[in-house]
């Protein structure tokens, strides 16, 4: 709009990329199996030649896999190498066993003969399933010594049981590794084996097991088979259900970080547990933010063992609860955020298990929460990378929580991604602070132009139904510093979608601060402003939306060079709907008395078919509020649209009068926030 006037043999996580992408963190690509299996076609055999890696084949590990050792730096299986697909045993094994990098595909059900078999799986390899059509039935996996960067993902791996509970004959595990390391399993379901689901034995170590179902089993999940103590494992986010011992049971390990695991054992089942997290040997565990529901003796310890407990919540459980002894910090090796354990078991039912179109970081998305550190102890150190963890076409409400600290960034969240919250974690909405300093005559840097003023905005919303909550947003363009630049206007935040809330927030800038547009003229845009502060001087609340301000500050800047003159509301409201509506609020500041507009019509590009409004009512006015609080724009009059006052109060206000239109009480009833916001109650 146009301007009238560590340890010693552990190195700590990289934030660097590595064959480029940060290992340290899961990517936030979307495993979007449907769409990216298509193109093998229906009959496609994986000798048709390699494809390219789709976008979830380059996600890494997280937890104690993805650490830098023994020469292998992180987890990232077969990235890089060819993407195959496979539906026979022997097309598995032809590329597991493979000495090249490869990710396999598992399309449909393969039966392993002879039951119990377990596939032996080579180095660098990604073994994942499409959709959640990838079962391994009579058999499964075996990592032996040495082998290094498996992942194990998105399969179900069942049924090599054979009929005795307590089976001492038949060693048919899910997953077996002995002496491997640097290996995540991820997003599987594993069930009614023969023996365990899964055996970390023999010096297996940097091991991350994350997002899995495990249930309907005796020996579920052992990890030990060794003097040793050597072993570092992360395990998190799984759910364990019905499932009788080792859920796991830990022996001898250097570092057992297990956290937001979600255990339950439910009554009148024909499988009842025996313990839950058990710490043996010299295991040294951290065991936090766990969730045990009916679970008999949820943790237990040996005399030997060291284990920290914090943060778990226990529900109808009985028998021993243990803990004692010092252990280690798992930030000393690696970032990550606990959910809340009153929250895992919604996140763990909702997100462990095979996806049918999503990777870990979406899965999470789709499990409600992303967190976002500058300080890298979180999954994302961007706001903007969370928000491409978001899948797209998302129907349920995901949480963007941001830790305190000042991201210079811009954020678009794009329109086929609904549902977005961004909250601040800090004590004050000044704690989170989101800021870039793009106006519109900034030239772009790869040359194409200048952003222009909605690519101007730090973060643009597209999206319907996004929150904005206990948070700061700004745009720092210095103006003084910038003369030469035609083009002044620096949006901090940009509406362009229905339903918006922004609750608890500071908005700040200097001309063109808050853009609340709509998708198109022939959309709605609704938007609720509550609860927050809108910092600016010229046009800083503008645009073509349906906009209510209630119980929020309007807060008066002075200009660059210090002088006091400008405009709250430039409304281009489209005829037949509602504008800006500013209710219950306060607008003052520290610049000169009598110097600020309320507000004056944008009739955008000319368009003579606007009919912008803004309406002020039962809100305090400061001083610097002009006398006739409303002035032309462009050529058109504002006494030709729609600018009235009712029952505003303090030094800015003033009594009704030719240049001071007011409503009457009957006019009032029809300019409610339920007038402006129609069927949405935020």
């Amino acid at each position: 709009m146009s301007e009238i006037r560590g340890k010693a043999r552990h190195r700590r996580r990289r934030t660097a990329l590595v064959a480029g992408v940060p290992v340290a963190l899961a990517a936030a690509g979307v495993m979007a199996y449907g769409a990216v299996f298509g193109m093998f076609g229906a009959d496609a055999r994986p000798e048709a030649g390699a494809a390219s890696a789709p976008a979830w084949a380059t996600e890494a590990a997280d937890g104690f896999a993805s650490v830098d050792a023994l020469g292998q730096n992180g987890t990232y299986g077969g990235r890089g190498g060819r993407t195959v697909t496979v539906r026979t045993l022997a097309e598995l094994e032809r590329y597991a066993t493979a000495p090249e990098p490869y990710v396999v595909v598992v399309a449909g059900t393969i039966d392993v003969s002879p039951k119990g078999r377990e596939i032996k799986v080579a180095s660098d390899k990604t073994i994942v399933g499409s959709g959640t059509s990838g079962h391994i039935v009579g058999g499964g996996f075996f990592l032996g010594q040495g082998v290094h960067n498996v992942i194990i993902r998105n399969l179900t791996i069942r049924d090599s049981y054979e009929g005795v509970w307590n089976d001492k004959d038949h060693d048919w595990d899910a997953v077996q590794m002995d002496g491997a390391h640097h290996v995540w399993i991820d997003h599987n379901d594993l069930r009614h084996m023969a023996d365990g689901l899964i055996d970390s034995r023999k010096d297996t170590t940097y091991v991350t097991v994350s997002w899995n179902r495990l249930s309907n089993n005796n020996k579920t999940f052992g990890i030990g088979w060794t003097p040793n103590v050597t072993a570092d494992l992360t395990i998190h986010h799984n759910w364990f259900r019905e499932t009788e011992q080792r859920n796991p049971s830990t022996d001898n390990a250097a570092h057992a970080h297990l956290y937001n695991n979600y255990l339950q054992d439910d009554p009148g089942t024909d499988i009842s547990s025996s313990y839950g997290n058990y710490a043996r040997g010299k295991t040294r565990m951290v065991l936090e933010h766990s969730y045990f529901q009916g679970v008999r003796n949820p943790v237990i310890k040996d005399a030997t063992a060291a284990l920290v407990q914090r943060g778990n919540l226990f529900s109808g459980t009985s028998g021993r609860n243990e803990s004692g002894g010092t252990a280690f910090d798992p930030r000393a090796y690696y970032p990550y955020t606990p959910d809340r354990a009153s929250d895992v078991p919604a996140l763990v039912k909702a997100g462990a298990g095979p996806r049918a179109s999503l990777g870990t970081a979406s899965a999470r998305a789709a499990a409600g929460t992303l967190d976002v550190a500058k300080d890298g102890s979180a999954p994302y150190t961007s706001v903007q990378k969370a928000v491409d963890a978001v899948p797209a076409g998302n129907r349920s409400r995901v949480v963007i929580r941001i830790a305190p600290g000042t991201y210079r960034e811009t954020v678009r969240i794009p329109a086929n991604k609904p549902f977005v919250t961004l909250q601040g974690t800090g004590a004050s909405r000044k704690d989170t602070v989101i800021v870039q300093g793009n106006a519109s005559g900034t030239p772009k840097p790869d040359g194409s132009g200048t952003y222009g003023t909605a690519g101007s905005a730090t973060v643009a919303v597209e999206a319907d139904d996004f929150q904005a909550r206990n948070l700061t947003v700004s745009n720092d363009f210095d103006e003084a510093r910038n003369q030469q630049l035609s083009g002044h206007q620096a949006v901090a935040l940009r509406t362009a979608a229905d339903r918006v809330v922004l609750d608890g927030v500071i908005v700040t800038g200097d001309q063109d601060t808050l853009l609340l547009d709509t998708a198109a003229k022939d959309r709605t845009g609704r938007v609720y402003v509550t609860n927050s502060y809108v910092v600016g001087n010229v046009d800083f609340v503008f645009g073509r939306a349906t906009a209510v301000v209630d119980r929020s500050v309007l807060t008066l800047k002075k200009r660059w060079d210090g002088t006091s003159a400008g405009y709250v509301t430039a409304p281009s409201t489209p005829a037949g709907r509602k504008g800006f509506l500013i209710t219950r609020s306060t607008v003052n500041g520290d610049v000169a008395a009598g110097s600020f507009h309320l507000g004056r019509p944008w009739h955008a590009g000319g368009d003579v078919t606007l009919d912008p409004q803004t309406t002020v009512r039962q809100s305090t006015l400061g001083a610097g509020v002009k006398a006739a609080p409303w002035t032309d724009m462009g050529g058109f009059s504002w006494r030709e649209d729609r600018f009235a006052e009712y029952r505003n109060t303090g030094p800015g206000a003033g009594a009704a009068h030719r240049d001071r239109p007011q409503l009457t009480d009957a006019q009032a009833a029809e300019q409610e926030n339920a007038d402006w916001l129609g069927d949405w109650t935020p």
